[in-house]
């Protein structure tokens, strides 16, 4: 794990974009306001502690006035208190889910930016489980910084002010041992530090392994949470293959992994606890003990030495934040180690899409033709996929792309697209110009059938009328009076519906290059043949790219281009063929 001083930096640079945004002011502002209520709440102690002395001379005196006085004054300070700490807890929290909102904004903003998540994921998704670095992560940072932050500061100015005036108490009661005063200019500030710096010491050395046990545990529970999404997701499946004891067994494995490393946890924390407890209970009475003999040899008041107890608590309070705060600081690590790993992995994917040594997409002047120019495709592990120069996709040719399974035709789909990174060579597509890929199972997010049809548009921008007439087409007319409806729509409709309702999206947008790949291949040879006579009609201005394997797809293609291998790699061979509409 990373030192205090690099997890610092590491804060730092996750954090100060925010305070320097376009919500800056706001931010400020309410940390500013956080910043004053905190010092007031300070202040108010300051008051507090010299309040002690004034009160328990009064019981010591038996002196009702002065008694009846400083209950007075005692009432009005704890209001103000109050008053204070509520707005200071409103205001912090007021400024958390301005500082999450920003942040969430911003990491959804450039994990779906530009294919970078999927780019992640061909990178081996070493920032694992991105939904939880977004939700919880982000909510545990924003806010463990401001508490701890706010903390420190709480620690640093309540040492300033008690400091003096335990320095000013030591000197008024000396250090009486054996019947003597001892001159020791400030003993009990001394004896705090010691105090602090040896319980800090002793906390740090049981608490260590914390913060990888913490880290580990978000890990474990973060698996675990997207295996059992991953069972729902695919529940048909599971249920079709009587795999529920496997994935019972799967998913006990994974909580299993949760389980050992929270007893990890527990006997850890449970060491922690008996030092830390012992260590409070201790600094009660241990002030006591230091001018008890200054008390008894009558060189101070009951009241003062309350105020030095009181005193001597704060400044022993400050000096022990690190203790008080060890748990919460382990978390807080864990939680910016988390979030830096998934800024490295953004930061690395968006670096694999800028390096000169991949493929490079580039906006071709003119129309009608997607090149190929001195093409490698790779795989991630660096192995030659296909290898091409000079192919070209002419506008309004129906071209099919064949080849044997794992020869990469999908892959070339995705180099085609920009999403594929690995390889060198470029890809010229005409400007300005729309691409649609249909996959063999298309995406559909949850919602209404309306947005599920027009996604990725924006709901509205195509009529109910529209929509109900292209579900007629594909041959869907018993959804159109669902539109309204809200479903998950990859798990109640079968593939077949699923793959009609791509060709419907493909309809609505009609791109300028609509690339299928086995977009059809889950339906009957005879409504496949109605879909492509369908879109041959319908979208007379699209160039079709189809991968597919049946003969009878065939008739829809005017060319017909084949991946064959030679050596390592394979290559396109190029053929052409009249098309039978």
């Amino acid at each position: 794990m990373n030192g205090i001083g690099s997890t610092l930096k590491t804060v730092w640079r996750i954090a100060a974009p925010y305070f320097r945004s376009e919500d800056k002011w706001a931010g400020l502002g309410l940390l500013a306001a956080v910043i004053v209520i905190e010092l007031a709440t300070v202040w108010i102690n300051v008051l507090l502690n010299s309040w002690n002395n004034r009160f328990y001379n009064a019981l010591q005196e038996h002196n009702w006035d002065s008694f009846v006085s400083e209950i007075i004054y005692f009432t009005v300070i704890v209001t103000i208190f109050i008053a204070i700490a509520v707005y200071q807890l409103y205001l912090n929290q007021w400024l958390q889910i301005r500082w999450r909102k920003w942040m969430t904004e911003r990491y959804l903003g450039d994990w779906l930016h530009d294919a970078t998540h999927y780019r992640m994921q061909l990178q081996g998704d070493a920032a694992d489980n991105p939904d939880q670095r977004i939700t919880d992560d982000v909510k545990l940072f924003v806010d463990r910084t401001l508490n701890i932050g706010v903390g420190l500061l709480n620690s640093i100015v309540t040492l300033a002010s008690f400091v003096v005036i335990l320095w000013t108490l030591s000197s008024a009661a000396p250090l009486h041992l054996f019947g003597k005063d001892i001159d020791f200019p400030g003993y009990m500030v001394w004896g705090a530090l010691i105090y602090a710096v040896l319980g800090t010491w002793l906390t740090h050395l049981i608490g260590r392994p914390l913060v990888g046990l913490d880290y580990k545990q978000q890990q474990y529970e973060a698996d675990f949470r997207f295996n059992l999404v991953r069972v729902r997701e695919n529940s048909e499946q599971i249920a079709l293959l009587d795999g529920d004891s496997a994935e019972r067994q799967r998913l006990l494995a994974r909580f299993g992994a949760v389980v050992d490393n929270w007893l990890g946890i527990m006997s850890r924390t449970k060491k922690v606890t008996a030092f830390t407890a012992s260590y409070s209970q201790a600094s009660v009475i241990f002030p006591f003990i230091l001018v008890a003999p200054a008390y008894f040899a009558g060189k101070m008041q009951l009241g003062g030495m309350m105020q030095t107890a009181s005193a001597f608590g704060s400044v022993q309070g400050a000096l022990s934040f690190f203790i008080s705060t060890y748990r919460t600081l382990a978390e807080w690590q864990a939680v910016v180690a988390r979030l830096d790993g998934f800024e490295a992995g953004i930061g690395a994917a968006k670096a694999l899409a800028a390096s000169p040594d991949s493929i490079q997409t580039v906006a071709a002047p003119g129309a009608g033709v997607i090149g190929l120019d001195d093409l490698l495709l790779k795989l991630p592990n660096g192995r030659p996929l296909i290898q091409t120069s000079g192919f070209r996709l002419r506008s309004g040719e129906r071209t099919l792309v064949t080849g044997p399974s794992g020869s990469g035709k999908s892959t070339l789909f995705r180099a085609i697209a920009g999403i594929w990174p690995f390889g060198k060579g470029d890809i010229s597509i005409p400007k300005d110009s729309s691409l649609m890929m249909l996959p063999q199972r298309p995406y559909f997010p949850t919602g209404s059938l309306a947005s599920a049809i027009t996604y990725p548009a924006k709901d509205g921008t195509y009529g109910d009328d529209r929509l109900r007439e292209v579900l007629t087409l594909v041959g869907l007319p018993e959804l159109a009076p669902r539109l309204a409806e809200h479903g998950h729509w990859n798990r109640t409709l079968s593939l077949g519906e699923q793959q009609r309702l791509g060709i419907a999206r493909a309809l609505l947008q009609a791109p300028q290059y609509l690339f299928l790949d086995e977009a059809t291949a889950s339906l009957d040879e005879p409504s496949e043949a109605l879909l492509y006579r369908l879109m041959v009609e319908k979208l007379p201005g699209t160039t079709i790219v189809s991968i597919g394997h049946r003969s009878t797809l065939d008739a829809f293609h005017q060319r017909q281009v084949s991946l064959v291998r030679a050596g390592e790699q394979f290559t396109l061979g190029d053929g052409e063929r009249a098309a039978a509409t």
